[in-house]
């Protein structure tokens, strides 16, 4: 699971993961010295501050004791067909990959000790001058109708004295509905890659895994489709010359894959212009009434923020060639065909297809909404919420949305230097306006919603530890 970073992500993921990336340097390596066994808060509960959707007296605590403080990416996650949480254990012997019932918290299954790649040099990081830390993580995908749990590392294949090894992100895929106490991965992936520690992005947001790397806060510059059922793997190589329309176009030289689908990656131009090569292009999908081109050197129209629950969010510029200020258009489409599902006119700011974004793409369990900050669409509707401020009324940012259009963000303030804890709203997106309300200081936001009747929230114990949080809906 990896957190926003940005100005707008800030407040955010501070509702979501307090304390989380706070100071200390940590040992990547001292997760492999403690028990792999599973460790429960004791009864009663943690307190937790939970919206009135969630009952604080039922559910169940687990910690993860070997995450260090200067890292960004907490190993849990649901696979919410399968009604599990899942998490990584460190131990010395290797890692396990821990399959907990959401609604229970009994354990399904455990993985055999899982033996990852060796973490590249400045794996460990340094919270002091803000260098992030890498760790092996995990993360839930459905392919073609079924669940996987990938625990996946980056590092060095086969480096000892003698070799130094192959850089890579390694895989390993286990069922989600698996059962055992030692099982083994259905297969291990190895993708071939060249970056920074901290780089390495996954994502299954189309239909298939995406491995990406390079490029910073921005879009991953170079990327790789990982089909977990048969374990083949297409690289990338040369997202530029993609798409065909680079070649009536200025300033493709940013092109990069955002996701990859069944039919092939979804790549977008850096100033303007997306789609999934010979399938379709954004200027045929485009909603009526926008010019196919916009600047003063006619770049594509339409830049594509991100992807959620296989649809693709998108800005479109309303200013024409000459960009006068107009409030750009939002609009979502399915992310294989392109077709357009809704759109609104909302003054969030649009920022390029590779640039580092303010806000995570979210979407509810059932697929019927999706948002990215104050971006918010009810798809079964068609309709649009825009929450960004207008002067008087404050921006909310959301951070969670519930099958039944409940959703919960965070309100900005205007100062990005300010150090108030963020306050936290509540809202119906089944409503026009969203009728936001606020539920105060403190509140924990679901990092995930409506796995199994639980709501997953995570935080750091007073010890530092992660603590993983289970609260049942009422």
């Amino acid at each position: 699971m990896r957190g926003a970073t940005s100005v707008g992500g800030v407040f955010v993921t501070a509702t979501l993961l307090v304390g989380c990336s706070g100071g200390g340097s940590g040992d990547l390596d001292q997760g492999r010295n403690r028990s792999a066994q599973p460790t429960h808060e004791a009864k009663p509960l943690v307190k937790l501050d939970v919206p009135s959707a969630y009952d604080p007296a039922k559910g169940w605590d687990a910690v993860l004791n070997w995450v260090p403080d200067a890292v960004r990416t907490i190993p849990v996650t649901a696979a919410p067909r399968a009604g599990v949480i899942a998490m990584l254990h460190g131990a010395s012997n290797g890692y396990t990959v821990e399959a907990k019932a959401a609604d229970t918290g009994e354990a399904r299954w455990f993985s055999a000790p899982w033996n990852p790649p060796t973490p590249v040099e400045g794996a460990e990081g340094d919270a002091e001058s803000g260098q992030w830390g890498e760790i092996p993580d995990v993360m839930a995908v459905e392919q073609d109708g079924r669940e996987y749990v990938l625990a996946y590392a980056h590092g060095l294949r086969g480096k000892d004295p003698l070799h130094e090894g192959a850089e890579v992100v390694q895989l390993a895929v286990y069922a989600a509905d698996a059962s055992g106490t030692s099982v083994k991965p259905l297969r291990e992936i190895d993708v071939p890659v060249s970056t920074d520690p901290g780089d390495v992005r996954l994502g299954s947001t189309g239909g298939r895994v995406l491995v990406a790397w390079g490029g910073g806060e921005g879009l991953p510059r170079s990327a790789a489709a990982v089909d977990v059922t048969t374990g083949k793997v297409a690289v990338y190589q040369k997202p530029n010359g993609m798409l065909s329309q680079c070649r009536t176009t200025v300033a493709c030289s940013s092109t990069r894959v955002m996701a990859a689908t069944p039919d092939g990656p979804l790549v977008v131009m850096g100033t303007g212009g997306f789609g999934i090569p010979g399938r379709w292009f954004s200027d045929d999908v485009r909603p009526r009434g926008l010019e196919a081109t916009t600047g003063l050197v006619g770049s594509w129209n339409g830049d594509a923020y991100g992807v959620a629950g296989g649809n693709v969010l998108v800005g479109w510029s309303t200013g024409g060639k000459f960009g006068a200020p107009n409030d750009p258009l939002w609009s979502v489409h399915d992310v294989r065909t392109g077709r357009l599902r809704a759109s609104m006119t909302c003054a969030t700011d649009i920022t390029s297809s590779s640039e580092a974004h303010d806000y995570r793409m979210v979407s509810s369990l059932n697929g019927r909404y999706l948002a990215a900050g104050p971006v918010a669409f009810d798809l079964k509707l068609g309709k649009g919420i825009c929450l960004e401020g207008d002067g008087n009324r404050k921006t909310i940012a959301i951070a969670a949305i519930r099958d039944d259009g409940t959703a919960y963000g965070a309100v900005l303030e205007k100062s990005a230097a300010s150090k108030s804890e963020a306050v936290i709203a509540e809202l119906n997106l089944t409503a026009s306006a969203g009728e936001p309300k606020v539920l105060g200081t403190g509140v924990r936001v679901p990092y995930l919603t409506s796995v199994n009747g639980a709501g997953l929230f995570l935080d750091r114990a007073d010890d530092a530890k992660v603590r993983v949080s289970l609260r049942l809906e009422r």
